[in-house]
């Protein structure tokens, strides 16, 4: 962490979950940190998720793809962590074309910068374990088939190849880290398109019935999110190396019934209903995934410490510290967006 202090650090998407957590633990090593972020309606962003540290951080309202908004931050980079982009597939599958401007075309334009202003800069990539869709073995590793299952996979897998493109072209320093289900504090409760977690904890959190459909068999990896940021502060200071990509999970799979089951305990008030799978669930299903960690563990010397029960407990306390910041939403929105999504002219 002492190898951060004094760093000059670009924080996309760092208004939202896992952004701002980074973002707190990048101030707490002593970096300067710049985040730019647009606020866009239902990607999860919250003023008050950054509160500990919003008097020692610059925040620049702008879409990652209005480059000349923030050109001139770009220009003292020594570190991009870019965590950008929408991350729900069923809403990719209502509005493909909002998905693809928010994850590849504004990608696109945010890593061409990138290259002409700060092409020495580490950048991490923030992608998803959804890019690989139904799993064909377990665990998965990094050589798993991609073959995702939404929009939100295929644009996330187009803005991966984007990052590694520029890599191999010797353009940009870039590293790929694909996320498994991430929970903990800061996540936008209140917007169930972002995962099941979210929702599960929730209704923990008000005493609604816990919802598992089918039989709840299906297997996950739950990784807590300082896990998760631990995890892209250590590829953002390895050597330059091969490989690129990386797989991050959490440190057991747990089916979804187990996962529900800790919720519904430490709630002490919600019940567990198993219902009919949706029709309209069935075909983005994906059955169980769980994460091979080879990789992470051998290049990285990364291993997920938090163990769900643990994380879970924890992450329950600070929702409970601060509920109308994330269950009572009406009241305090997210702010609106800062600029217009200005689709490509061929999309409108």
């Amino acid at each position: 962490m002492n190898d951060y202090r004094g760093k000059r650090v670009i924080l996309t998407g760092g208004l939202g979950f896992i952004g701002s957590n980074l973002a707190i633990r990048l101030v707490e090593a002593g970096a300067g940190v710049t985040i730019i972020d647009s606020s866009v309606p239902g990607c999860g962003a919250n003023l008050f998720n950054i509160a500990p540290i919003a008097s020692a951080i610059n925040v620049i309202d702008s879409c990652i793809g209005d480059v000349e908004r923030f050109t001139s931050a770009l220009k003292d980079a020594d570190a991009v962590f870019n965590l950008a982009g929408e991350i729900s597939h069923s809403r990719s599958m209502e509005d493909p074309e909002r998905d693809l401007y928010l994850n590849t075309v504004t990608q696109l334009r945010f890593l061409l910068a990138c290259r002409a202003n700060c092409p020495g800069a580490r950048i991490l990539y923030a992608s998803t374990r959804q890019i690989y869709g139904k799993p064909v073995y377990l665990p998965v590793d990094e050589k798993h088939p991609v073959q995702p299952i939404d929009f939100n996979g295929v644009h996330k897998c187009a803005a991966t190849q984007y990052h590694l493109l520029l890599a191999r072209r010797g353009d940009l320093d870039c590293r790929v880290l694909r996320l498994s289900n991430v929970y903990g504090p800061r996540m936008a409760l209140h917007l169930p398109q972002q995962g099941f977690l979210g929702v599960y904890i929730a209704r923990a959190l008000t005493g609604e019935p816990i919802l598992v459909y089918g039989g709840g068999e299906q297997l996950r990896d739950p990784v807590h999110v300082d896990d998760v940021v631990e995890a892209f502060l250590r590829a953002g200071l390895a050597p330059d190396m091969e490989p690129r990509v990386f797989n991050v999970g959490g440190p057991h799979p747990l089916t979804l019934s187990e996962i529900a089951a800790a919720a519904a305990r430490q709630s002490g008030r919600s019940p567990i209903h198993h219902l009919p799978f949706p029709e309209s669930l069935t075909r983005m299903d994906i059955g169980s995934y769980v994460t091979d960690l080879t990789r992470m563990q051998r290049e990285l010397a990364w291993a997920p410490g938090i163990e769900f029960e643990d994380g879970l407990r924890s992450t329950l306390a600070y929702y409970r510290g601060n509920s109308d910041r994330y269950l009572g939403f009406t009241k305090h929105p997210e702010r609106p967006a800062a600029v217009r999504l200005e689709y490509p002219a061929s999309t409108q």
